[in-house]
């Protein structure tokens, strides 16, 4: 039977008891305790006749591991499998961070969760590198893009890597699978201001022709312009001022005259409510999405981008034109204009939105002279 003692010079009781190969053996208890150390031994010599049995698992060890840290530090040991870990950082980032970006990690955690299968229940440090690099290849095969691919893996780094820096796990095996190299990353053009005429005509009649002009002329992303509010626009002033949904990155945008125009014409609206009706809420990919509503204005102008990439299996068609090529022709113009390249980062909000959330009047002045080089498209205001 297990028994304790003590030696000199040490504050610590030490357990004496028979391991798994049946040999008598001696352990510190950590605790000066004696009824602790008591309870320790008597532990230590459960487990190894377990394991002389051959009855005892890595759930067994885990449990027993928790028992003792709880008994001598009055708080257990949290041990974490794949999806518990994955689960609870999820629940984590609620509350602090934007929905779209919640949205997609859970998509993402989700799939990786179901491609893992049983290996999803294994303990989070026996996470392999393996496991990610066939999560990625996996995705690649299904035929999504190398920027896909790339977005899930970076995704999947954010959990793990705070798995490791909270001692969960020793090194973030997400970081040892390489990106893929992008196909289409090279490949993305901009509208000329013709085709951008093109489509403000197609669109006619219809709350494309804000999103229209909202991209090429402030350039707003797809679901930025689609969403745009009232209340972010400054219409005395001539002023769009916003959030970015992508990264929540505050924009100072002046007003081209040709915006100014199609917005008095519209019915005005107060507060939140949105500058397009029939645009805003709706979902951006999909065969009813947005991109796919813009797909068929540019059909219908008769505009045709190359084919980028062709989608097979789970992946799409990604043409070198899409309704980002109105951003392209917003930064485009201004760098053909002679626009320096720090107020085209501002002005298309790549910059941090602390640093910019609060422009001085003469920045303000510079911008609006940037954007007032920006060549007016025929018919705009109609």
């Amino acid at each position: 039977m297990a028994s304790i003692f003590r030696i000199p010079r040490s504050p610590f009781y030490f357990a004496a008891f028979r391991d798994a190969r049946g040999r008598r053996c001696q352990r510190t208890t950590k605790t000066s305790d004696r009824a602790k150390a008591l309870r320790i031994a008597l532990e230590f010599e459960r487990t190894a006749a377990e394991g002389r049995a051959g009855v005892l698992t890595e759930v067994a060890c885990r449990k027993v591991i928790s028992q003792l840290h709880e008994q001598t530090t009055g708080r257990p040991i949290a041990f974490y499998t794949v999806e518990s870990w994955i689960t609870e950082w999820l629940a984590n980032c609620a509350g602090t961070t934007a929905p779209r970006t919640l949205q997609r990690y859970a998509g993402t955690c989700r799939d990786f969760l179901a491609a893992l299968g049983e290996r999803a229940k294994v303990a989070l440090t026996a996470l392999t590198v393996a496991d990610l690099r066939e999560y990625r290849d996996a995705l690649k095969e299904k035929g999504h893009s190398s920027a896909t691919c790339n977005q899930s893996l970076k995704i999947l780094r954010s959990p793990l890597e705070e798995a490791r820096r909270l001692g969960h796990i020793l090194v973030n095996p997400a970081l040892g699978v390489k990106a893929l190299k992008d196909e289409t990353a090279a490949k993305r053009e901009a509208f000329t201001a013709e085709q951008i005429a093109m489509l403000f005509t197609a669109a006619k009649g219809t709350d494309w022709q804000g999103c229209i002009l909202f991209g090429a002329f402030c350039g707003l992303r797809l679901k930025d312009a689609a969403n745009l509010t009232w209340s972010c626009l400054d219409l005395k002033a001539g002023l769009l001022k916003m959030k970015t949904a992508k990264r929540g990155v505050g924009v100072t945008v002046p007003l081209h005259p040709a915006l100014l125009d199609w917005l008095a014409a519209q019915p005005r609206g107060i507060g939140k409510a949105p500058v397009m009706p029939s645009l805003a809420g709706k979902s951006g990919s999909g065969k009813s999405g947005l991109s796919m509503a813009f797909k068929r204005i540019m059909e219908g102008a008769g505009i045709i981008g190359e084919i980028a990439r062709q989608g097979h299996g789970a992946g799409r068609t990604t043409s070198t034109l899409s309704f980002h090529s109105t951003r392209h022709f917003f930064v485009s113009a201004l760098s053909a204009s002679g626009v320096p390249a720090d107020v085209r980062q501002r002005l298309a909000g790549h910059t941090d939105a602390k640093t910019h959330a609060v422009y001085a009047a003469h920045e303000i002045e510079s911008m609006r002279a940037a954007v007032s080089k920006l060549p007016n498209i025929g018919g705009a205001s109609a």
